[in-house]
């Protein structure tokens, strides 16, 4: 099965009680994980940097991006917090740290998974801390080249590292679905050794379908308990009833792809009688009478020969009578 991942991210708005509704909410919604990120706004941002221009047309154009990021920081505290309340609501919990300072915490907390941003993939000296961690790793690969990826994935073996799921994205909230580049997946699961998924922030899930329909490993996307709270994230996220549907969705969509194996299945069995056809005198024919092609009609139901079997009468000559829509046997001709 595809997993889940709802991106909670900084949609807690820094409070503790959020990221707890957050939890509750995910799992109720059928996610198999919530993520997080775990930073310190000071360590990731200088007081001089601009905000993305997504951040700009949803946030407060006055403030800086280091002002905007520290009200959404949680403590360590609170991260201890969280993961006992994920596994207390049975849904797993992953985190994207920003620095090695801030894996060591996660990996304090004996997390078994991490997750690295879109903007670190190009940190290599980053990547492989993390990689030599040992954990699953997730990595998003928006704003990257193929040449980037294949580096980390060279870090990952050089390490000895087997857990590494690569995830399409595109860095831009919310994205153009014609930006989404699903066919790209493709390739990725050419590259041996990984998994890969997909990271969305297209608004509508025709992305996130079309991945799960080419077999990722992984879906993620951005979740938020109301869209019209204040904050970068949130008007480019699903709502819990929406996020419930996006998963009711993938699992019938996995329903749907089935298996490699191609045979009638089950619920098929019961119209072979009705829809297939079988072998039958076209018309009425007398007795000693050298059978043609002509002679013969194919029609439901299949309760007799195939049509297959009509090259086994033709040129022989029939031993009795017959009518028209009568079951050819091989019994109505001579054997000699």
């Amino acid at each position: 099965m595809t997993y889940i991942i709802a991106e909670a991210g900084v949609n807690h708005n820094g409070s503790l009680k959020r990221a707890f509704e957050l939890v509750k909410s995910a799992k109720s919604s059928g996610a198999d994980c919530i993520k997080f990120q775990t930073f310190k706004a000071e360590n990731i941002v200088t007081s001089s940097s601009p905000k993305a221009d997504y951040q700009l047309k949803v946030t407060e154009k006055e403030e800086s991006q280091l002002e905007m990021l520290k009200k959404l920081e949680l403590d360590k505290d609170s991260f201890i917090q969280i993961k006992k309340i994920c596994e207390k609501n049975s849904i797993d919990f992953l985190s994207t740290p920003y620095n090695f300072e801030d894996v060591d915490f996660l990996c304090s907390l004996n997390v078994n998974s991490l997750k690295i941003a879109s903007g670190q993939i190009t940190e290599l000296p980053f990547i492989e801390y993390v990689a030599k961690k040992n954990l699953k790793t997730f990595i998003s690969t928006g704003m990257a080249y193929l040449s980037d990826i294949m580096k980390v994935v060279e870090i990952f073996k050089k390490v000895g590292n087997k857990n590494l799921i690569i995830l399409q994205c595109t860095t831009n909230y919310p994205s153009r679905i014609e930006d989404a580049n699903i066919n790209v997946i493709k390739t990725l699961k050419n590259i041996k050794g990984i998994n890969v998924g997909y990271s969305d922030h297209v608004v509508e899930n025709y992305a996130c379908l079309a991945a799960v329909s080419i077999g990722v490993h992984t879906i993620e996307k951005h979740f938020t308990l109301d869209k019209d709270l204040p904050g970068p994230d949130h008007s480019s996220s699903l709502n819990p009833k929406e996020f419930k549907k996006l998963v009711e969705e993938i699992r019938k969509i996995e329903i749907a792809l089935g298996s490699y194996h191609k045979a009638p299945s089950a619920s098929e069995e019961k119209n072979i009688f009705g829809m297939k056809r079988s072998l039958l005198y076209k018309n009425g024919i007398k007795k000693d009478t050298i059978l043609k092609i002509s002679d013969f009609a194919f029609k439901r139901p299949f309760d007799g020969l195939s049509p297959n079997e009509v090259k086994y009468f033709i040129g022989k000559k029939l031993n009795r009578d017959v009518e028209k829509d009568t079951k050819v046997d091989y019994s109505d001709i001579y054997t000699k």
